[in-house]
């Protein structure tokens, strides 16, 4: 799909217009040709032209956008790619949430707090996988609805879940395969999930994080590396050895699990001489509902049996007498 611009470098107005009549997905074939060629953008007059074209989008299908924009999310430098698009009005069409970020300040006066220039290098940051770099591009979205500005500064309360909303929306005018559009709504929600990360987080805490997690893990680490953009000196080494430090304790959590049963040996025994249960089927799914509380991290690992005996003694009544025969 990319194309060699010094081809279209000194094409006219009119002459843009034409290559672009004859098929829209060519805005696309430009901006990828930016975002992989360099960074290099074509001359003022094919920008200009372009700017004047975009109405012609409105003949694509939503995949076709979709496959538009992944082009130019995939090269190195995105960045301009994206800028390029920005310039001409292709972001205002066809994803006018983001176009909505530009110029959007996140702290007071400072420019390269602007969101839309946080975004951009964020995606170029990211790896160069498809759904993280839809993830990086769209992660803060729900900044627009949810700033306020208050004697602290500037808040974005909420702004994950409002923005994974926004994309319900979006992703009604966009076509994601299935498992893609459910992969990015979930970066996009979770995006801060791993900077909440603390080293004083137990091994239960740890747990929790891998269970509502794990299939997604790999590309939301991916993405929390990428959102670090600042220029203090020291934060970003400090947060990458953060995410870092939560990725080798949840693989220790993990392998430790696999080599060790969570649940000590005769708590089965313990749970029928102290709870009444007998021996039965039943006693054998209450075992299995102890071990997903525990891969859960909702209780403790490797605790000696008067603890999971004692958990269930504090549970309703109804919990016990479902289990019995």
């Amino acid at each position: 799909m990319t194309v060699d611009l010094l081809t279209l470098h000194q094409a006219s107005e009119t002459e843009i217009q034409g290559y672009l009549k004859d098929d829209p997905m060519r805005f696309f074939v430009l901006g990828e040709s930016v975002s992989h060629q360099g960074g290099m953008w074509p001359a003022d007059s094919v920008t200009k032209g372009a700017s004047e074209m975009t109405h012609l989008l409105d003949e694509l299908s939503p995949a076709q956008i979709r496959e538009g924009i992944e082009s130019v999310l995939t090269g190195v430098d995105v960045d301009e790619g994206l800028q390029w698009l920005q310039e001409v009005g292709v972001i205002a069409k066809v994803l006018p949430e983001m176009e909505a970020t530009v110029s959007l300040k996140q702290e007071g006066n400072r420019k390269h707090k602007d969101v839309w220039e946080h975004t951009k290098l964020v995606v170029k940051q990211s790896i160069r996988k498809p759904v993280v770099r839809w993830g990086a591009l769209l992660h803060d979205i729900g900044k627009v609805p949810t700033r306020r500005f208050t004697s602290k500064g500037v808040t974005f309360h909420g702004h994950a879940e409002v923005g994974a909303r926004m994309f319900d929306k979006l992703a009604k005018r966009i076509e994601f395969p299935d498992e893609m559009r459910d992969e990015i709504r979930f970066l996009i929600l979770y995006h801060l999930r791993s900077a909440q990360y603390e080293s004083s987080w137990s091994e239960s805490a740890i747990r929790r994080f891998h269970a509502d997690l794990h299939e997604h893990m790999d590309n939301l680490l991916a993405l929390s590396r990428a959102d670090i953009t600042s220029k203090i000196p020291g934060k970003r080494k400090r947060i990458l050895y953060q995410i870092a430090e939560l990725e080798q304790r949840v693989k220790d959590v993990v392998k430790k699990d696999s080599v060790k049963p969570p649940l000590p040996k005769g708590v089965g025994t313990l749970i029928m001489s102290e709870l009444g249960v007998p021996p039965s089927k039943k006693l054998g799914l209450l075992k299995k509902e102890l071990e997903r509380l525990v891969s859960s991290g909702e209780l403790e690992a490797y605790q000696e049996s008067e603890y999971y005996v004692e958990w269930i003694r504090n549970q309703p009544d109804s919990f016990l007498a479902s289990y019995m025969p």
